[in-house]
């Protein structure tokens, strides 16, 4: 039976879903079979980057190239830290480039204009079959409950796009099913925040919840997500797991700097919500605040440097900046 799940809270569109476009679900735990998943990217536009005063890729509307003092200046625009600004510049150099094969003209500020003290790695942008791949894999693990709770875990931060220690340290009393919601504590800069949930996902976190139970009916833990112990899942098993899985499932590195990672499940959810958002036409720039938010990033300059390394949100954007250049929207 082929298997989909959809993300969905209040920032996104209609839902997505993997690999048929069905209004699918999050995987649930059942004990033989389940498949699944998805995937996408694009830069910030308007008001909310370097492309807004560009306004345009080429010259058939009697625009300038894209120009490194341009590009600069947007990232410096908005009060922050050198490394924030580095981050914006970043994005700046990507679309640049991109926008440099429909116009020579176009100049990529260097590398190290605003030099950064620590380089991030490469996001890794899942693709659907991908997804699929690591769902499926998760089906070979030995037991019922460690299937159920990798699936789901997998399915969770992919859908909702939370930091994998996020969904480590949920509660059983964090997740409200008639609600919809789940309460994220103390996250990464030690703020409390709420995501809404597709419905899909609640049915998929309720049937993990009751196979958790008839396995583990006395735990050792308040944890939603349990080990075959009955404790709270460790990062070093879990991360030991995932790189069990993308073995199993055959994902290669795409670089040095570009390895599948957990993490990753965030930069993919980013990529999906700006594509929806950039071809609905919405105020993208309007519309980031609330999506860095819903992350949990301190920044909204942090969210844009999630929307990078994506041919397909460059080229969404392109057009959106092809369509404003010749007046409209």
């Amino acid at each position: 039976m082929a298997v989909s799940f959809s993300y969905h809270h209040d920032l996104a569109l209609p839902p997505v879903d993997v690999p048929e476009r069905e209004g699918g679900h999050l995987p649930g735990p059942q004990p033989e079979a389940r498949e699944q998943h998805k995937d996408r990217v694009v830069p910030p536009t308007r008001r909310g980057a370097p492309v807004a005063a560009a306004q345009q890729p080429g010259r058939r509307c009697g625009v300038q190239p894209l120009a490194t003092q341009l590009a600069m200046s947007w990232a410096t625009a908005l009060a922050g830290k050198p490394d924030e600004w580095a981050i914006r510049l970043s994005i700046a150099r990507g679309f640049a480039g991109y926008l440099q094969t429909l116009d020579p003209a176009t100049e990529v500020p260097p590398s190290d204009l605003l030099p950064r003290k620590r380089r991030r790695a490469n996001p890794y942008l899942y693709t659907d079959a991908e997804i699929t791949a690591l769902m499926a894999a998760a089906q070979t693990l030995r037991f019922p409950l460690r299937r159920a709770t990798y699936q789901t875990f997998i399915g969770l931060v992919a859908t909702t796009g939370m930091r994998p220690g996020e969904a480590r340290a949920l509660d059983r009393e964090d997740f409200d099913p008639q609600q919809r919601r789940l309460l994220v504590r103390d996250a990464k800069f030690g703020d409390t925040r709420q995501l809404p949930l597709h419905q899909s996902t609640v049915d998929a976190l309720i049937d993990y919840t009751q196979l958790r139970d008839q396995h583990r009916p006395r735990p050792k833990t308040s944890a939603f997500f349990v080990s075959m112990a009955g404790t709270r899942l460790q990062q070093v098993n879990v991360n030991s797991t995932f790189r069990l899985l993308v073995d199993v499932a055959g994902l290669q590195p795409r670089s040095g700097s570009c390895r599948p990672r957990l993490h990753d499940f965030r930069h993919r959810l980013v990529v999906i919500t700006l594509i929806e958002w950039y071809r609905a036409g919405v105020d993208v720039a309007a519309r980031m605040p609330a999506l860095s938010a819903f992350l949990g990033h301190s920044s909204p300059a942090f969210t844009y440097w999630y929307a990078s390394a994506s041919p397909e949100l460059l080229a969404v954007a392109a057009d959106r900046l092809e369509q404003n250049g010749s007046g409209t929207r």
